[in-house]
């Protein structure tokens, strides 16, 4: 398919797609979350299991949008299907809610950057918002060199990543020896309440294993590569949560675990004393650019792929001389700088839970709408305990989302008038074209 100025290169392969669903998910979230988990739990064998269930249900999702995606095999993830499934109306409030969450998610993480520089380096501290825009426009350049060069940065940062995140494990338990013996004493009944806000935690902490949904028409073999890249990648992303956790238990006990708000530092310091704050910090650095980079490029696909429908201005469709949706980094960009500059991506990122949940139903019931109206449609990945995973993946959400409603209206009200916004502007164009006619 190819844009206004130029066309996307099919040029990836096994290793972005690691890369990009592995990068875009393992980050700060394993690192805080824990503390929260277990002040809902309070048992080490209930967290492990929640953790494990939430990487199960996650893999459900998987691979119920692995077939959608070796199907459809099209840039743009959750909204190309929707549209293919339920027209353009849907198709919008799908890709506008998602690209919505990544321009939020680019604020969010362009400040987690700027605050972790800062504890290194104490002149940064007054600058904290600049510093972030600075960061997120040095990643536009890394885009804008081409999906070549973000790819291979894709890859590598990864890599490193993975291999920081698994020292951390193994000296974890190396160590855990000089920590002091953690104090048994009963745990508290678990709460049905205390379980569904921990599993939620928890399924938001897996997100960002779909980022290889957004790249199929740049892969250079998505039939093969796009199974064992999202599922290969939520698997590995399971086995590192789980190791975390297991040796975050090995170090603390249940009640500092329950009460810390990063745990990661808090092991760290049992076992490297003051520097262990400092290790976490330098962690968290080696993990936020490949997140940033993933979310960056996601979000120019998804706006890439609503203007290549027209649901939004066409020109986004745009593809510059490297191969990257150009037109759409910029608003991207643009919209993630305002979102810094005034704070505003705070709640943005509070309502991607509602977004997400809601988008998971979206997709797995379009699957069983493709299934019955395409039926002759070459699928050629299909959705392992089919229809029964998508049944599994629908009624969860659609579990989460009063939950989340009740807990935080305020929330729930603006996802739906950034909703109604998104649709009305839709609305507005429509109207504008039809008078030009």
């Amino acid at each position: 398919m190819t844009g206004h100025t130029g066309r996307l290169r099919r040029i990836l392969g096994v290793g972005f797609g690691l890369g990009v669903s592995v990068g875009g998910t393992l980050g700060v979230g394993i690192l805080r979350m824990p503390g929260e988990i277990a002040a809902q739990l309070h048992a080490p064998s209930v967290i492990v299991a929640a953790w494990l269930a939430g990487g199960l249900y996650t893999l459900l999702v998987a691979i119920c949008l692995t077939e959608l995606g070796t199907m459809v095999p099209q840039d743009g993830g959750y909204c190309v299907y929707a549209r293919r499934a339920f027209g353009d109306w849907i198709g919008l409030a799908v890709g506008w809610t998602d690209w919505s969450t990544s321009c939020a998610a680019l604020g969010y993480l362009s400040i987690a950057m700027s605050e972790f520089l800062a504890a290194l380096i104490p002149g940064l501290a007054g600058a904290i918002r600049p510093t972030a825009i600075a960061i997120l426009i040095g990643f536009v350049v890394l885009q804008w060199a081409g999906v070549r060069i973000s790819s291979w940065f894709q890859e590598w940062t990864t890599a490193i990543k993975c291999a920081a995140f698994l020292a951390l494990v193994v000296a974890a338990f190396a160590l855990s020896g000089r920590a002091a013996p953690a104090p048994t004493a009963p745990a508290p009944p678990v709460t049905l309440t205390g379980a569904s806000v921990a599993l939620q935690q928890v399924v938001m902490t897996y997100a960002g294993w779909q980022g290889a949904l957004y790249f199929t028409e740049e892969d250079r073999d998505p039939d093969r590569n796009l199974p064992r890249v999202v599922i290969g990648s939520v698997l590995a992303v399971l086995a590192i949560y789980l190791l975390v956790n297991l040796a975050l238990l090995a170090i603390l006990p249940i009640a500092e675990l329950s009460g810390s708000t990063l745990p990661a530092a808090d092991a760290a310091r049992h076992l490297a004393g003051a520097r262990g704050a400092q290790i976490i910090t330098v962690l968290s650095l080696i993990a936020a650019p490949p997140i940033l980079n993933s979310v960056m490029m996601v979000g120019t696909r998804i706006l890439f792929a609503l203007g290549r429908d027209r649901l939004v201005w066409s020109r986004a469709a745009d593809i510059n001389a490297g191969g990257t949706p150009g037109i759409a980094t910029l608003i991207t960009t643009a919209v993630a700088v305002a979102l810094i500059a005034t704070g505003t991506f705070q709640r943005l990122v509070a309502i991607a839970a509602l977004y997400l949940a809601l988008n998971y139903a979206i997709c797995c019931v379009a699957l069983v709408v493709l299934r019955r109206r395409e039926p002759a449609t070459p699928r050629p990945f299909r959705a392992w305990g089919y229809p029964w995973s998508a049944a599994i993946v629908v009624a969860g959400a659609l579990a989460f989302l009063p939950g989340a409603v009740l807990a935080d209206p305020a929330a729930a009200g603006l996802a739906a008038a950034l909703l109604a916004a998104g649709l009305a502007i839709h609305a507005v164009r429509l109207a504008i074209g039809r008078l030009r006619r």
